[in-house]
């Protein structure tokens, strides 16, 4: 979790900065000493560096050695929702080794600013133990060095899936890996191509609550309800929306929202949910990965021989925008026989409670694949990406998503629609494995019946048959230009069809 919460943060800045995000990642043992080399659970040092923004050495203290303090409170799409990962994953290692962390960071490439610090637990505050100022390197970015207790023989399995799962919607970053033995894992950049940054947006009006009421009316500048309705406050909330409302909540336009009272405060809340003509959000907010840079990223990490990636309209619950995309991914060399399942939400890898997630109801009790002729054993990987400002996640944990009618609506029609295309793909392979397989029959018997009908006739000269293998080796050549072109990897179609036999082996 320290190691996914760090990385996060670096992704976010890279990305929010429009940099192409280049994230170094290192675990070492703290005390490489003889006697400590098989223990486990035991002390180690994680690395994260990148080559973001920097982060302004004034806020350096608080952004790392406070919790709740942050730059995601605002309303658009992030990795995190509060911003507090990171601390969390520092205090962590101060709990269990009592250990200060270390943070590096230059905003201008010209100057780089270090850090060592605890964290005050019951003042909320940070304790700075060390304050330098060095020449900088020409580069910007921010380095994070932690000691914190873990065991990662247990946790090896997940840091690398976690690693691999990142860069298949992540296809524009370059990530290092080196574990505690040296092990050098490099996922390298496929595509320049970054998905665009969401913008900052206001609340809608549909998930305003009572405390985020209350709260809006005490920073407001506003003297009347009239104006305290209107476009600053809410979204795509106009003047004229705004007066219609108020008359169908009962509430006077002209009186001052913090003259309100209590009742007044929680019947406009529930009014709120209740009024018919509030205009749907927009997804200005929103950054999905898009479908050239997750094909991209599906082809460089799975090698597939048919993928496809379905992006739906942006829908909303409860007031919150959010977007499905959905890819489908059909046998390669990186998938073993069965289904399997691989979610995401605001490019974050869910990696435990599987079962418990919203995609996997969906594609176990809501999809019929025989409709589609997808065998259960079938080399299968679907991948599901959820982006919203508010992920509706069941638990604290954030590694599973509840089943909100909307997003399940929006789900399985992204599955069916790409499950239809490959039903399309798997027919086309069968009519090419048809057509092979008379190839290999012509291919073998035409030469002697056309030798022996030459002996039988009396004649010198053998029957032209072989116009015959041409016609049918175009055929084959015409239905692997079509599967190319869905499966979005020519290199591999194809490649597993009667035992790996090509055309040229048949001639």
């Amino acid at each position: 979790m320290a190691v996914r919460e760090l990385v996060e943060n670096s992704l976010d800045a890279a990305e929010l900065a429009g940099i192409l995000p280049d994230v170094y990642v290192r675990i070492v043992a703290n005390d490489p000493s003889a006697e400590t080399a098989n223990q486990e659970p035991k002390a180690y040092r994680v690395t994260v560096a990148d080559n973001g923004p920097g982060v302004d050495p004034h806020h350096v203290p608080r952004a790392f050695g406070k919790v709740f303090y942050g730059s995601k409170y605002v309303l658009r799409q992030s990795r995190g929702m509060f911003g507090m990962g990171g601390t969390m994953a520092i205090l962590y290692g101060q709990i269990t080794t009592n250990k200060p962390v270390k943070i590096t960071t230059s905003t201008d490439g010209k100057s780089r600013h270090i850090f060592e610090m605890l964290i005050d637990i019951s003042e909320n505050k940070p304790i700075i133990l060390r304050k330098d100022t060095e020449e900088g390197a020409e580069k910007t970015g921010t380095r994070v060095d932690v000691i914190l207790e873990g065991d990662f023989t247990r946790a090896a399995q997940k840091i690398n899936e976690y690693f691999k799962q990142t860069a298949l919607v992540g296809s524009y970053a370059n990530l290092t890996f080196v574990d505690p033995i040296g092990r050098i894992t490099a996922y390298e950049r496929a595509t320049e191509a970054m998905p665009p940054p969401p913008k900052e947006t206001l609340p809608h009006p549909y998930g305003i609550d009572v405390e985020a009421l209350k709260r809006m009316i005490k920073i407001t500048e506003e003297k009347s309800m009239e104006k305290f309705m209107g476009n600053k406050h809410f979204h795509r909330v106009g003047e004229t929306n705004a007066k219609k409302f108020l008359s169908f909540a009962g509430i006077e336009a002209k009186i001052a929202p913090e003259k309100l009272s209590n009742e007044q405060i929680v019947k406009i809340v529930d009014a709120l949910q209740r009024y018919p003509e509030f205009l749907p959000p927009d997804a200005s907010c929103l950054s999905p990965v898009g479908e050239s840079i997750l094909t991209t990223g599906i082809i460089k990490e799975l090698q597939p021989e048919f993928s496809t990636v379905v992006l739906r309209p942006p829908s909303s619950y409860s007031g919150f925008p959010f977007l499905v995309e959905v890819g489908l991914v059909y046998g390669g060399r990186a998938l073993d026989p069965g289904r399997k399942l691989l979610r995401f939400a605001n490019r974050i890898p869910l990696l435990y409670d599987e079962s418990s997630d919203v995609s996997f109801k969906v594609l176990n009790e809501e999809i019929d694949w025989r409709r589609y002729h997808v065998p259960d054993d079938a080399p299968v990987a679907v991948i599901t990406h959820i982006c919203s400002t508010k992920i509706p996640y069941k638990t604290v944990g954030k590694e599973y998503i509840a089943d909100r009618p909307e997003i399940e609506s929006e789900i399985k029609n992204a599955v069916r629609e790409a499950l239809r295309r490959l039903s399309l793909f798997l027919s086309k392979k069968g009519s090419m494995e048809a057509v092979q397989r008379k190839m290999s029959i012509y291919s073998k018997y035409l030469p002697l019946m056309a030798q022996f009908s030459t002996e039988l006739a009396g004649q010198k000269k053998e029957p032209r048959y072989q116009q015959l293998l041409k016609e049918e080796e175009a055929e084959v050549e015409e239905i692997k230009e079509e599967m190319a072109d869905r499966s979005g990897n020519p290199d591999v179609v194809g490649e597993n069809v009667i035992e790996q036999t090509t055309i040229e082996d048949y001639r």
